[in-house]
């Protein structure tokens, strides 16, 4: 098996989702970019625009000897609201959806049957509508952009969107916790 692997994700902002994925045991790093259209090299602006097709995503590369493709979408699901169509709270448009850009059929299986088996259980009130899709060229965002809740903690939007995220997060996953 190969020491580390991607997973790519998207569910809303990606500060929000850096944040709470750098503090997760087995996580090597965490790249904010875009992925989801075939516009080379994009801007956030562009992205933000909602006219290319990209969403914000984190690249994760994990070590799969502490943490399975399985957990890192436990803790995914925990995070957004997997209900909501290209939104998240009052962040809106396309580049905002959740998705799973899966990188190898495992990874596809894994991500199919938790999507089933969260509905069966009946997890959320309404139906999930995370995108399950292959993988396609990462783009990673600019370098303000990454690292940006540790870089920018009393910017507005870290104070009262990214930072109560993180909270909840170490909350309900403390044991998965990164040392440090």
């Amino acid at each position: 098996m190969e020491r580390v692997q991607k997973a790519t994700l998207g569910g809303g902002c990606f500060w929000c989702l850096e944040a709470v994925f750098q503090k997760l045991q087995g996580i090597v790093s965490v790249v904010s970019g875009y992925m989801g259209d075939t516009l080379a090299q994009p801007t956030y602006e562009q992205v933000c625009s909602g006219k290319t097709g990209h969403a914000e995503v984190v690249q994760l590369t994990f070590d799969p000897a502490e943490i399975s493709f399985s957990e890192i979408l436990e803790v995914f699901f925990a995070i957004h609201d997997p209900t909501t169509l290209n939104r998240q709270g009052e962040d809106v448009g396309t580049q905002y959806r959740s998705v799973i850009f899966w990188e190898n059929e495992e990874q596809r299986a894994t991500a199919e049957a938790m999507v089933s088996e969260l509905e069966k259980e009946g997890a959320f009130p309404d139906p999930i509508v995370t995108e399950i899709v292959k993988a396609s060229e990462f783009w990673p965002a600019e370098d303000y952009h990454q690292n940006y809740l540790n870089n920018h903690p009393a910017q507005p939007y870290c104070a009262f969107v990214v930072a109560p995220k993180v909270a909840k997060f170490r909350k309900r996953f403390a044991a998965r916790l990164r040392e440090s």
